[in-house]
């Protein structure tokens, strides 16, 4: 009796160790099916989310199909279960075990917004309202209050923030991001600031952004953004105009309807740099690091003047009689492109 009671145990113990071995084999497979997505799908896990509701969620999303073996893989591998909340972007050709892993690592998917150089705070606001999954709390703000809110001293943000593309997790503030911009240019502004050469006609970091800005407006050339410079410098140390169209431009505000007449030139704004001499009291836009370098370390030249070639560059002159006739080239060359 008793050895038939041994029999029996040992037969249902093989049994279940039998059983045993195909529910992992089946659990196992099942991590290594692919998803079903073809597409790239956004996956936002809310707090509290328990591993049977990221499931539920993950076949509501069509990532996965419904399976009665995804609810053990705990057993499997427990680390797979230990799911973190946030955004994540799965991609197709990824397995069941892949995606779980992604969300048990907690690396939220990054979302990137360029701000580029050259443009205007105003500008750089439209976009970054314009940006996805990026919470907006400067909305209703005034320039005062945000630099205040990034830590700024200044009221006036332009210039102050370096153009780059910024990552961020969905959720991350509008603020947060112009921080982070604003932390970055200070401290290319303060490592520009170290470099700049000993003679540098500008006072303080404030007016190398200021020229800077000038600077970055004036060429889309990187190799003459140095003879940019030479020529404000030299302009500056002789106490001459720095007559400058986009300080112009700048001054007019929303009146500038993409052209200037003489008659703006001629009107003084504090940002007319042809009717004042010396910098105007700001920048008129944000200056990339090569413009922040040009500005404290400028090409040794003798030229006071530049004009469009009208081939995408500059001809650059020593006397304002070279500089005429640069211009009348200029000019002739506009008209035979217009013919």
């Amino acid at each position: 009796m008793l050895k038939k009671l041994i029999l029996i145990v040992f037969i249902l113990a093989a049994i279940a160790a039998g059983a045993a071995g195909w529910a992992y084999t089946q659990v196992k497979n099942e991590l290594n099916l692919p998803v079903i997505n073809t597409e790239q799908v956004m996956l936002t896990v809310k707090p509290g989310t328990s591993f049977r509701g990221l499931i539920n969620q993950l076949v509501q999303d069509k990532v996965i199909k419904a399976s009665q073996w995804t609810r053990w893989v705990g057993k499997l591998d427990p680390s797979l279960t230990d799911i973190k909340a946030g955004t994540y972007g799965l991609e197709p050709n990824k397995t069941l075990q892949e995606v779980l892993a992604l969300i048990a690592s907690g690396k939220e998917f990054q979302y990137s917004i360029t701000l580029v150089e050259g443009e205007r705070f105003s500008e750089w606001l439209k976009k970054i309202q314009a940006a996805p999954e990026l919470k907006h709390v400067s909305d209703g703000m005034t320039e005062p209050q945000i630099a205040k809110a990034i830590g700024m001293d200044n009221v006036k943000i332009e210039g102050y923030l370096l153009p780059d593309t910024y990552h961020y997790t969905a959720g991350t503030t509008d603020i947060a991001v112009l921080k982070r911009a604003y932390l970055a240019m200070n401290k290319e502004l303060a490592t520009a600031w170290e470099l700049r050469e000993k003679d540098l006609p500008l006072k303080d970091p404030y007016q190398v952004l200021i020229m800077a800005s000038i600077i970055e407006k004036e060429t889309a050339v990187p190799t003459e953004r140095g003879l940019v410079a030479s020529v404000f410098m030299n302009r500056l140390r002789k106490g001459m105009p720095l007559q400058t169209d986009p300080t112009v431009i700048y001054g007019m505000g929303d009146k500038y309807d993409g052209n200037i007449s003489k008659k703006d030139l001629r009107t003084p704004t504090p940002y007319n740099t042809y009717t004042m001499k010396g910098l105007p009291p700001t920048p008129i836009a944000m200056p990339s690091k090569a413009s922040v370098l040009a500005a404290v370390n400028p090409d040794k030249s003798n030229y006071y003047y530049f004009v469009a070639d009208g081939k995408g560059g500059h001809k650059f002159s020593t006397t304002l009689v070279e500089h005429n006739r640069a211009v009348r080239a200029y000019l002739k060359t506009l008209r035979k492109q217009s013919q």
